[in-house]
Formats: C-alpha cells, sequence, structure tokens
C-alpha cells in the first residue's frame, strides 16, 4: 500500500494496486478462485469467459499454468489492443462478437460455438470471495481507513470487497466511483430497480455496461454505500497523477477510483482507492501525458 502523491492538503489517498498483479489487474482473484475451486473433471475439457479483457487474461494467465485450453470472448472492436496482445501471448483463442450476442453468453453463461467449463468472474460466490481478499489486506495495512472507494464495472469487485468489510469493520464505507457518462449502478439507486441505460465510457473499458446483471442489484443496493460520479477529463487527470507523482500505470477504470477520490466529493479524510488494473495502450497514455483526453 502507498499513498499517492497528489492527494490535496488535508486529505490521505492510498492506493491498493491491483494493476502490479501478474495479469496487471484484480481479476486473478476472483478468476483465479472461480477456477480452482471447481473440480479437475471440469476443468479437463477447458475453460471460457466473457471478457472486456482483464477477466480473460486472467483465465488465460489461470489455464496456461494448469495445462488447459482457454477461450475468451471478446467484444468485436471494442477490446483494447494491449489486452488483446496479452491474450495473445497467453495462448488464448480469441472470439469476437457483437455487444449483443456477447451479452447473451453473459446473462446465460454459456455460449454454442464453444466446448468446455464456463467462468463467471461477476455472480460465482468464488469469484466474491476471491475480491474480499482485497478488503482483508487493505484492513491489515490501513487498519483506521474511513471508506475504500472502488471502480464499478459488473459489481462483483465492490460487492466482495463489501461483504468482507461488513463481516469485519462495518464503519468502513465502500464507495462504487462510475463515470458521469456511464453509471448503471447509479441510475438504478435513483429508480429503485435495475434499468437500462445509455453508455458512453469513452477511453475507459470494462466499465459502463447499459445495465446491472439481475444477480448483481441486490447485492450492489444491500452492500454498498454509495456512488461518487466522475467525467472522463478527471479520470485522465488522474491517470497523469499516479503516473507522474507516483510512477503507477493505471488503465482507465482502474483510475476511476483515484479520481473520485481526488475530487472530493465526500466527507472522508483517509481513504483507500482501488486501482483496479494497469492494462493501458501506449497511445492513451501519450496522450494523456500530452494533457489531453483521449477520444
Amino acid at each position: 500500500m502507498v499513498a499517492l502523491q497528489a492527494a490535496p492538503a488535508g486529505l490521505q489517498i492510498f492506493l491498493k494496486l491491483e494493476n502490479l498483479q501478474p495479469v496487471a489487474s484484480f481479476k486473478l482473484r476472483p478468476v483465479g478462485n472461480a477456477v480452482l475451486s471447481r473440480p479437475p473433471a471440469a476443468l479437463a475439457p477447458g475453460i471460457y469467459t466473457c471478457s472486456s479483457g482483464n477477466s480473460g487474461v486472467a483465465l488465460a494467465w489461470m489455464a496456461q499454468r494448469l495445462g488447459i485450453a482457454a477461450t475468451v470472448i471478446v467484444l468485436a472492436q471494442q477490446t483494447p489492443q494491449a489486452k488483446l496482445a496479452r491474450l495473445q501471448g497467453l495462448g488464448a483463442r480469441i472470439l469476437p462478437e457483437p455487444l449483443a450476442r456477447w451479452w447473451q453468453t453473459v446473462e446465460t453463461r454459456g455460449h454454442p460455438q464453444v466446448v468446455g467449463e464456463y467462468i463467471d468472474a461477476v455472480r460465482d460466490p468464488a469469484a466474491l470471495a476471491g475480491n474480499g481478499t482485497i478488503a482483508l489486506e487493505i484492513l491489515e495495512q490501513v487498519p483506521d481507513v474511513e471508506a475504500v472507494l472502488v471502480p464499478f464495472g459488473g459489481g462483483a469487485l465492490a460487492c466482495g470487497i463489501a461483504s468482507a468489510l461488513r463481516a469485519l469493520q462495518p464503519a468502513v464505507k465502500v464507495i462504487a466511483c462510475e463515470l458521469d457518462t456511464a453509471q448503471p449502478f447509479s441510475a438504478a439507486l435513483r429508480a429503485g430497480q435495475r434499468v437500462t441505460t445509455t453508455s458512453a465510457p469513452g477511453f475507459v473499458n470494462g466499465v459502463g455496461f447499459a445495465s446491472l446483471l439481475p444477480e448483481m442489484w441486490p447485492l450492489s443496493r444491500d452492500l454498498i454505500d454509495g456512488t461518487l460520479t466522475v467525467s472522463l477529463a478527471e479520470v485522465a487527470a488522474a491517470i497523469r497523477a499516479l503516473a507522474e507523482g507516483n510512477k503507477v500505470i493505471a488503465e482507465g477504470a482502474g483510475a476511476i477510483s483515484v479520481a473520485a477520490a481526488l475530487a472530493a466529493r465526500h466527507p472522508f479524510r483517509r481513504v483507500c482507492a482501488v486501482v483496479s488494473g494497469g492494462n493501458l495502450d501506449p497511445e492513451v497514455l501519450t496522450t494523456i501525458l500530452a494533457g489531453r483526453v483521449p477520444a
């Protein structure tokens, strides 16, 4: 755990650097736990998942070490090149699909063209438990933290962390961080139910889906203490602050929590921001370091 060098006076921002995992994201925790919870016979034909990048990289990493096949169903023309390159390097089969077919596979947890065990990195209880290990480490290193700020994609990261904190330190708040242009959880809270929203996440991948999965709405509603929204410009500024001040590379989704902490539109003075991933295309980083917001 390190402190953010660019934190405003009077505000302590600690960084939980999940971008330093072997796959450069937190996804090794939920995917790894979900895979290892399966009996060996179920894994023998291979494993597969739907992913905007990071879950797929974690799946391929696990498959390589277990000596089994891996297939990753990605969003056609939307998955960053940095993540596609990692998948190829790990030997995964990559299956591009349009959003509608990709989302259908997520919902049904199956694809007619893929043989193997589907690994759900969002709804699987073992995946949620894997995410909960982050909370254990935060409490060990910053026991007097007031709030944990978490990027919100499908909700599994925030819910896994919140579930562990409720059991161990219920006074610590868990805040979901979203983009102001892509906020399915905030919209659901306002409506009191799951809704379908428009989403324009820009250069930020892995967050801002149009709706929550049915299983994740009650969990998110009951476990998460609130939301903070930030702009794409604020996320770009957070990425730049991390790179220049801490020499840390975060992808857009991973820096949402840091952007929310820096914006200080919250009452907390001692927070932990989960930097959930670091798989950022070099071209995007170059644009941000030049002081521009990527298209």
